[in-house]
């Protein structure tokens, strides 16, 4: 591995004081800009900024006395001169892309540093998939801080994953030199109930002087939610709504407000800040869940604070909510967040502070992107076999595998729902009166059928069960191993042999998404590491996702992102009711509930 993470201030302190002082010459000056100082809330003209070895040495009117005949000269031609943005929360297996290409196509964005959670991978792969994804994280040209998943399986005992993550696991990996804290600890039930091994992980984590993510995707504002602050996780990003917000920042959280590809919980919750006036250092900006679409057409954290922006917020503070309040979080003010004397020289050249154009980025002291072109090269992991083979069914599947037998005698069936909710993670737990045809239980109008397809252990398990929302026609079906967050096989579909023909598909290619219409497949996207991600460029791979979205749209879905509400269906920590490899999940309850109801 080439760790690639710059030399600290301490080292390089006796050059960063000569550079200051005028006595040595710094590698990079930035002159005659605006200098958005995120400490001050000010916009200073007339600034420059000196640079060397990776860092800030010098920010003040005049630098000329830090230029020498080597120094390179960047003209800010009077920009906005802003901090390197930050991704508070994200999963980089969201983005179908290793951390390599994540990296390539979030990096003329503006974004220089990101908080990553990689527990998609650990439910596939275990201890060992998250140090591949830690160890080319330390590889790239921007900082890409890991946490070390905290929950796999997010809820025992109502999922099966590839791999289990341990106490004993988290505290080896807090010694790991990427490793910032413990990620998003859904299992908030477990915290809530003093479980000894969610207690253990979070013990670990303190003991190491590490931040504790958090994940209270519950409307319980009461003694659970106070339980589950006494339990330390330090943040949150499950809220969606103004109370949400102002109830987690009162008892010391951050707040962390996200704009992924279908998740849209800004707008409602930062009025807390724009109307009700709160103090904004503990509000934070964060992607959690982008796909490759969303990087290439529409950009990542500048996306972010351009929408925060426009719902009204200050844009020198929403600036800051993808900055210096981020890295004040993790403990990483002296390192990141701000345009400062010692600071990782990660800058962002801007014309406009409420567009957002991401005109010049440097990270590390180094141009990185120009013009929205990546200028550097992201190198990439040696990902081995195992991380490559892990589609496994047991046997080819058949449309007998995905039929749901009714009641004997019965000409309907009265069953459990689940219902699609458009831009949210939450879903409906609804109920619906579905006809018999040939002992068979069918789908009716916007409701069809969805299966959970075991892919771990070979066991050719296959749970059936229904879902409305998406509105597909005809004769479709849709496959994706990418299923929040055991990453089984997810494939929803109006038409059993369809629905076989998509499963049988992605075990063929090694995992992937894929939709087939009438006997023909319209789209596929390989993600052959873990059924999770491609080592392919991310605008290869957002071709690939663009036709598949086509082709959703093409089966009749007009749902805004669809796709990540499918490979959420299985997440079996968001309310209400969500499938797994063992039945259907009421998330209200944390138990599992029959298909079949037998009240009429």
């Amino acid at each position: 591995m080439n760790d690639t993470t710059p030399l600290s201030w301490a080292q390089t302190a006796p050059r960063l004081v000569a550079v200051a002082a005028g006595r040595s010459t710094a590698d990079t000056v930035i002159r005659n800009g605006i200098w958005v100082n995120v400490h001050t809330r000010e916009c200073l003209p007339g600034h420059d900024i000196a640079i060397a070895e990776g860092r800030i040495a010098y920010v003040g009117t005049d630098a000329s006395h830090c230029i020498g005949p080597d120094t390179e000269i960047i003209d800010a031609d009077e920009r906005y001169m802003i901090p390197g943005l930050c991704d508070a929360h994200m999963h980089i297996e969201s983005g179908m892309l290793t951390p390599a290409e994540f990296a390539r196509a979030v990096i003329p964005h503006g974004t220089t540093s990101m908080f990553t959670d990689p527990h998609e991978i650990a439910n596939v792969l275990g201890l060992s998939g998250v140090r591949m994804m830690h160890d080319e994280a330390l590889m790239q040209p921007i900082n890409i801080f890991t946490q070390m998943p905290s929950c796999a399986p997010s809820a025992p005992g109502l999922e099966t994953t590839g791999f289990e993550i341990s106490p004993e696991d988290v505290a080896e990996a807090m010694s790991w030199p990427g490793i910032i804290g413990l990620g998003e600890m859904m299992n908030f039930p477990g915290v809530i109930n003093g479980d000894p091994k969610m207690l253990a992980e979070i013990a670990a984590t303190q003991m190491a002087g590490k931040t504790v993510g958090g994940h209270y995707a519950s409307p319980d504002l009461g003694s659970n939610f106070a339980a589950y602050v006494a339990g330390g996780p330090a943040d949150d990003h499950e809220g969606t709504c103004e109370a949400d917000a102002i109830a987690r920042v009162r008892q010391g959280m951050g707040l962390m407000m996200r704009l992924g590809s279908a998740w849209y919980d800004v707008e409602t919750q930062i009025t807390a800040v724009t109307e009700k006036g709160l103090d904004s250092r503990s509000f934070i900006l964060c992607t959690d869940d982008c796909h490759s679409g969303t990087l290439v057409n529409e950009g990542h954290m500048n996306r972010v604070v351009r929408h925060a922006i426009a719902c009204g917020c200050d844009p020198v503070v929403a600036l800051q909510m993808a900055t210096i309040n981020t890295a004040t979080h993790f403990g990483l003010e002296r390192e990141i967040g701000s345009i400062t004397p010692g600071r990782r020289a990660d800058i962002v050249l801007t014309s406009d502070l409420e567009t957002l154009p991401i005109e010049h980025v440097i990270a590390r002291g180094k141009t990185v992107s120009e013009k929205g072109k990546c200028l550097v090269e992201c190198p990439h992991y040696p990902w081995p076999d195992t991380a490559r083979g892990t589609v496994h069914l047991g046997h080819s599947l058949t449309e007998t595998d995905f039929e749901i037998a009714a009641p004997k005698g019965a000409n309907s069936a009265r069953v459990n729902v689940i219902g699609v909710v458009e831009n949210q993670a939450p879903t409906q737990a609804l109920v619906r009166d579905l006809p018999v045809d040939n002992g068979l239980i069918e789908g009716q109008g916007d409701t069809f059928q969805i299966a959970l397809v075991e892919r771990h252990r070979a066991t050719g398990g296959v749970v059936n069960g229904f879902v409305s929302g998406f509105g597909y026609t005809g004769r479709m079906a849709m496959a994706s191993t990418v299923a929040h967050d055991s990453h089984h096989m997810i494939v929803v579909g109006t038409d059993c042999a369809q629905m076989a023909l998509a499963a049988n598909r992605l075990a063929d290619v090694g995992g992937g998404i894929t939709v087939f219409k009438d006997d023909v497949e319209l789209a596929l996207v390989e993600l052959p590491i873990a059924g999770l991600m491609s080592d392919s460029p991310a605008q290869e791979v957002a071709a690939k996702a663009q036709a598949m979205m086509k082709a959703m749209q093409t089966c009749g879905c007009t749902l805004n992102n669809a796709y990540m509400q499918h490979s959420l269906l299985a997440l079996v920590v968001i309310p209400e009711l969500r499938i797994s490899d063992l039945g259907l999940v009421d998330v209200t309850r944390f138990e599992k509930i029959n298909l079949i109801r037998t009240d009429r």
